[in-house]
This record gives structure tokens, sequence and C-alpha cells, in this order.
């Protein structure tokens, strides 16, 4: 499995036009909770954009809980009030790139919460995608590879353990740009890759006892030196 690794601010611009359009339209037309939306092909065609920028930009409001999509069905929107839907997409439009410090700060006290329910929800199901996401990081870096994505994979994989829907989604909105950034400050070399088979290993381990203090210890000190370094970076 590979994550297919995209900037968060390679289309924002064009996400943004887009956003403030289905705005326009949906005061416009007056529509109201529940009410469709035009399809995904002929609002590409009204704005001049890609069906999948359309698409983007519908997944982003979302997410954020002001539209509702139904397959086969459409886009809808979603019960709340044009006072307030204004209000946050107006918010939405004003939010920046994360930068590399706050994308680490958010990771880490995500992480610290999502190791911990994994240990006392995980099924052997679960144990199964964590372990295979630790040998396929083993692997990488034992070879000398590039181990990014895979000890990215392992961290989603226990965060799906977790159970929890809204953290899970998180941790997948914010992976693809901690990807590009960890390659870009070339934060884990060769022998900080070799280094976490340890760590990885011993959050595997305190998640198959079920024990969720000392899955969570261990995650915190798996990221000390993560940390320490974010703070170096310039």
């Amino acid at each position: 499995m590979k994550l297919e690794v995209l900037t968060v601010s390679d289309n924002q611009e064009i996400q943004n036009s887009i956003i403030s359009k289905i705005r326009e339209l949906i005061n416009y037309k007056n529509l109201e909770p529940g009410d469709k939306l035009p399809s995904e092909r002929m609002l590409s065609d009204k704005f001049g954009v890609s069906r999948s920028n359309v698409r983007d930009a519908i997944q982003k409001l979302e997410f954020y809980g002001l539209l509702k999509s139904i397959p086969q069905s459409g886009t809808f929107v979603a019960n709340i009030g044009v006072v307030a839907m204004n209000g946050m997409i107006e918010d939405i439009l004003r939010l920046e790139t994360p930068d590399f410090k706050s994308l680490v700060e958010t990771r880490i006290l995500l992480e610290l919460k999502t190791v911990r329910l994994a240990s006392l929800r995980r099924s052997e199901e679960d144990l199964k995608n964590i372990k295979e996401a630790l040998d396929a990081y083993k692997e990488k870096a034992l070879s000398g590879e590039d181990a990014v994505q895979e000890d990215l994979l392992f961290h989603l994989a226990i965060a799906k353990a977790s159970r929890n829907s809204t953290m899970n989604t998180f941790m997948l909105t914010i992976t693809p740009q901690i990807i590009i950034d960890f390659e870009k400050y070339h934060v884990c070399d060769k022998d900080q890759a070799v280094m976490g088979i340890e760590e990885h290993t011993d959050i595997y381990e305190a998640i198959k006892k079920q024990d969720p203090e000392l899955a969570k210890q261990k995650m915190k000190d798996h990221f000390k030196a993560l940390y320490q370094y974010c703070y170096n970076v310039k």
C-alpha cells in the first residue's frame, strides 16, 4: 500500500474559488437545509473547472458538516442555518496551510490519544494490520531505503484501531503534508529510521498487551526526538 502524496496548497486557490461560488449559489437560489445542489458535472461546467476540483471542494465542505453527499442521490445542504453557514465558509476560506511545527504538535496530541484508545479497543485484525505495517517499516529501514510512508502507515493503522472515526479522519487529513515536510526537512534519516524500529516495536507490544498507559508512554518516548527536531527547524 502506498499513500498518494499531494501538497495541501497545490489546488487551494482553485478550491477556495469553487467554495466561494458554491456559497454564492446557495445564497442566490435561497437553498435551505435538505435542498439539493446541482450535480458535479453541472457545477464543473458552470464554474469552468474540472469535476475533480468540484469534488475536492464538496468533500471539504462535507468534512466541515456544511454539505452532505448521499450515494446515487446527490449533494445536499446540511441542516445548518444560512448565517452560520456563511460564517463557517468565511472561516474555511481564511484557513492557512499548516506549518511544520503545528502539524507535528497536532500529530503528537492526536497520537497520544489514539494509541491509548487502540490499546483498549483493538481487535485481533487491528493487531495484525499494525504488525504488518511494522514489518514493512522494518524491512525498508534495515535496507536503507526511505521509510517515511511505511512509518506513517504504521501510525495510521494505530489510529484506525482506536475506533474513533473523527481522530482517524484528522490523521488521514494531515498525513500527506507530514510526508512532504518529513522529506523536505530530512526528518527520518537512516540512523533515525533504524532507531525507530525498536520504538515502533515497543508501541506495538504495549497495544498487544492492551496496556493503555504503557502504550501512551512508549508513544511519548517515540516522539521526543521529533518534538525537539521540529523546534530546531528554521
